[in-house]
């Protein structure tokens, strides 16, 4: 199974599945190529997690395995990954703050 972190946004997904559609290496460049025509700020972490969470994937092979029921609910998946995307935008963005602040403790040392 895929483990893609829940704080990857769909756009992201949408993009790798748009290179693999068309025949393309899902890299770091062509997603941030895709994600730049779209108007959509890239970043690179998140880019990096998803490269890597699909690295070794059979792309193809899951997607023929997926239920057709999960068309159905993709805006409702979507929806929800979009409210998971959003809090973990807020915990991320709390990080940085604790992290300007030097108030890390020990929670930087194991990252």
């Amino acid at each position: 199974m895929i483990e893609i972190k829940r704080w990857i946004k769909m756009e992201y997904v949408y993009a790798a599945l748009l290179l693999h559609s068309s025949g393309k290496d899902v890299s770091e460049e062509g997603i941030k190529t895709i994600l730049s025509a779209a108007g959509v700020e890239a970043e690179e972490v998140r880019i990096k997690a998803l490269v890597s969470a699909l690295e070794g994937v059979d792309i193809e092979d899951v997607l023929s395995k997926a239920p057709s029921v999960a068309v159905a609910a993709a805006p409702v998946a979507a929806a929800a990954a979009s409210a998971a995307a959003s809090e973990a935008e807020e915990a991320e963005e709390d990080k940085e703050e604790a992290e300007e602040s030097g108030i890390e403790g020990l929670g930087a040392l194991f990252g």
